[in-house]
């Protein structure tokens, strides 16, 4: 446990091609040079697309995901927030929004930008939940996009849900994490259902060719742990 909390980061303020990044421990990444707040993710109304398919699971996902937005949106107030796809599970989960939680979206919505990027889930959204759709989108030095793609590029992007595992002492933790490599950013997922994959998988090394730093989002700290001391699953 000492060298883990030799490794406890007091700030989550990381450079991301030049530009002054924030990790949030909800998973939102704040660009302070843009003013802007990504995240990536969302799958709002999972649980009642699981429903449909007579997969019962506790109907407030997007609830507490929403929740979880709207305190990343108060803590940075910024001129815009970019959803990067995902957004929502399915091309329905907008018609199956319920009253409070649209009532909520549009109040996190109010007073800024909103760019919703589009998805696998989510190839298309409706006008009436607010903001743009696009498919993809530059920001600076950065392309923003939902699934990352391979080559040496500037970008942001989410699709693959990484967690990191660190076993230390017989003890293992396994956190939602951002991966980068200081120019490009695979962020964590912020919806409540929405799951994770290691990584360690082979999907993440052709995006990181040199290796990557793995910023796992504790309760209360954001910890920087070397690729090299994550363990598969």
């Amino acid at each position: 446990m000492t060298a883990l909390l030799k490794m406890k980061q007091t700030t989550s303020e990381i450079a991301l091609s030049g530009l002054a990044a924030v990790l949030d421990l909800s998973g939102a990444l704040f660009l302070a040079d843009e003013n802007v707040l990504l995240v990536a993710d969302l799958h709002f109304e999972k649980g009642s697309s699981f429903a449909r398919r007579g997969m019962m699971l506790p109907p407030y996902d997007t609830r507490e995901t929403l929740k979880a937005l709207r305190q990343a949106v108060s803590r940075f107030s910024p001129r815009a927030v970019i959803a990067l796809g995902d957004s929502f599970h399915d091309v329905g989960g907008p018609d199956r929004l319920g009253e409070e939680e649209r009532a909520t979206l549009a109040a996190v919505q109010a007073g800024r930008d909103w760019i919703w990027v589009t998805g696998n889930h989510d190839h298309t959204l409706p006008a009436n939940i607010g903001g743009e759709v696009v498919e993809t989108m530059t920001l600076g030095p950065l392309t923003l996009r939902h699934e990352p793609e391979e080559g040496t590029q500037s970008e942001v992007a989410g699709h693959l849900h990484p967690v990191g595992k660190v076993v230390m002492r017989g003890r293992s933790t396994r956190r939602r994490c951002f991966l980068t490599d200081g120019t490009r950013c695979i962020m964590p997922a912020l919806g409540a259902y929405a799951g994770g994959l290691n990584a360690c998988d082979a999907a993440f090394e052709p995006l990181f060719p040199n290796s990557f730093t793995a910023h796992l989002i504790g309760s209360e700290r954001i910890f920087a742990i070397a690729r090299g001391m994550l363990c598969g699953d």
